[in-house]
């Protein structure tokens, strides 16, 4: 079902699905499980989970190992039901794997990725997006922050038409993995936004530390 317009032509939460992330190695973190690690006291993806699930009608999570764990956190959120689903490639094959699993079982016109690492993500994250999609006629939208001569493309925060799985599953199948290779085959709106706290991405545990020092 295609969404109803309204006169802000913002897609409703109801045609989106949000998806989360939280399928990577965390090498840079020492192989841990980035989503589990606790920021001011709460896990990432909890974290992320709570700022996502009022932007959209329906929330799932990406993620490799610990599946046990992200059931037992989901259980305990505001976010309501949560599937978890793995990636279809094997070995960690990276953010546009889970991308992929994320459009296999989305049962919306639309999908809503965020990673499970950037607990500050804006609130306005997929009413912004909708709006420059549908003003666009894109097929993703993506946010960007910094200047016009030094923008910074943050592309896991991205929505994106669920009709994209077929040419996403083909460019998977011939070995593509950047995902900003895979934009560069769609038409994309990008989306700028000021603060660039809010996309700040944890890799590393001494970057957890400093966030939760100035956050």
């Amino acid at each position: 079902m295609l969404p109803r317009m309204d006169d802000t032509a913002i897609i409703h939460p109801q045609y989106i699905t949000g998806l989360v992330l939280a399928g990577g190695r965390g090498s840079r973190m020492g192989d841990m499980d980035k989503g589990l690690q606790l920021f001011h006291g709460e896990p990432l993806a909890s974290l992320v989970l709570n700022r996502l699930a009022p932007q959209v009608g329906a929330i799932m999570l990406n993620a490799n190992r610990n599946q046990a764990s992200y059931a037992a956190l989901a259980s305990r959120l505001q976010a309501g039901d949560i599937d978890i689903w793995p990636d279809a490639l094997a070995d960690f094959a990276g953010p546009l794997a889970g991308v992929q699993a994320g459009l296999q079982h989305c049962r919306t016109a639309y999908l809503l990725s965020v990673p499970c690492d950037s607990p500050l993500l804006p609130m306005n994250l997929a009413s912004r997006l909708s709006q420059a999609l549908l003003e666009q006629q894109a097929d993703l939208a993506v946010a960007v922050t910094g200047t016009e001569s030094e923008t910074q493309v943050q592309r896991i925060f991205s929505l994106m038409k669920t009709s994209l799985l077929p040419g996403l599953s083909a460019f998977l199948e011939q070995g593509g993995r950047k995902v900003g290779a895979w934009h560069a085959t769609l038409d994309v709106a990008q989306v700028r936004f000021d603060d660039e706290l809010a996309f700040y991405n944890i890799n590393t545990l001494e970057e957890l530390r400093q966030l939760e020092s100035n956050a």
